[in-house]
């Protein structure tokens, strides 16, 4: 990233001072959800996430798609003895077909996925992100008891340090239980916090909220609260031109 990026970004708030001197994104900055494909933002956008597997945005602020706690679809990249088990199964998550726990019920277990995990972290910081967003830090409440909120908060601490260490700024996703629970998080993203009505709780715990809602009904409530970035999305989150994309912003302009 650019030092004048740096240097623009570093009145953002005191939360994104950690080590490295990370940055955070502005309060109530407008974002776009980018996760089922990169594309031009659209106008008035200062924070884009998208996939770590993706090109960073070269505009404004670029927050780098993790998914620190689950398997992506297909993906090998994990030792087997790695992921999460009932009786020999792997344990999936069961609202997405392909993507299996990663086992973090023993410290041995999670220093080797740090180190893992971890590589993906540093090389979000190689590309040029300013911060990561790491997805499924609540996979212990579809582990059948397997999993705890201790193993996850564990978890959590580790790979904070790592981002932190490749200076990148660190947002907690979802997970209300954990927020505001000392993990080192600097920010947060989360989904359909109006739908459920847990958006107070993150936006009390962080400066920066960045809310992406999936229903109308979600969306208003979320537009209703205070401080907080809120876009409106397809649940495939699509890029423009299929049929099923859906964006909107509040305020609207």
């Amino acid at each position: 990233m650019a030092t004048s990026l740096v240097l623009l970004l570093a009145g953002c708030g005191e939360a994104g001072a950690r080590a490295g001197q990370v940055t955070t994104p502005a309060t109530g900055a407008r974002f776009d959800y980018q996760l089922g494909g990169a594309h031009l933002p659209a106008d008035g956008v200062q924070v884009v996430v998208r996939d770590r597997t993706a090109e960073p945005a070269h505009d404004g602020y670029p927050v780098c798609y993790v998914n620190a706690f689950q398997t992506q679809p297909g993906a090998t990249e994990l030792p087997a003895d790695l992921l999460l088990r009932d009786d020999g199964a792997l344990v999936e998550d069961p609202d997405w077909p392909g993507e299996h726990l990663l086992d973090v019920s023993t410290a041995a277990r999670r220093e080797r996925l740090a180190e893992r995990v971890g590589g993906w972290l540093t090389g979000c910081a190689a590309d040029g992100f300013a911060a990561v967003e790491l997805d499924n830090l609540d996979s212990w409440t579809r582990s059948g008891g397997r999993l705890d909120r201790a193993d996850a908060a564990a978890m959590a601490r580790l790979l904070v340090d790592r981002a932190h260490a490749a200076g990148l700024a660190v947002a907690q996703k979802n997970a209300p239980e954990l927020a505001g629970t000392g993990l080192g998080f600097d920010f947060a993203v989360v989904e359909d916090c109006g739908a459920y009505d847990e958006c107070t709780t993150f936006t009390d715990a962080y400066d920066v909220v960045l809310d992406v809602e999936y229903t109308d009904e979600g969306f208003a409530a979320a537009c209703g609260v205070a401080g907080l970035s809120v876009q409106r999305r397809d649940l495939a989150v699509s890029v423009p031109g299929d049929p099923a994309y859906v964006a909107e912003w509040c305020p609207a302009s």
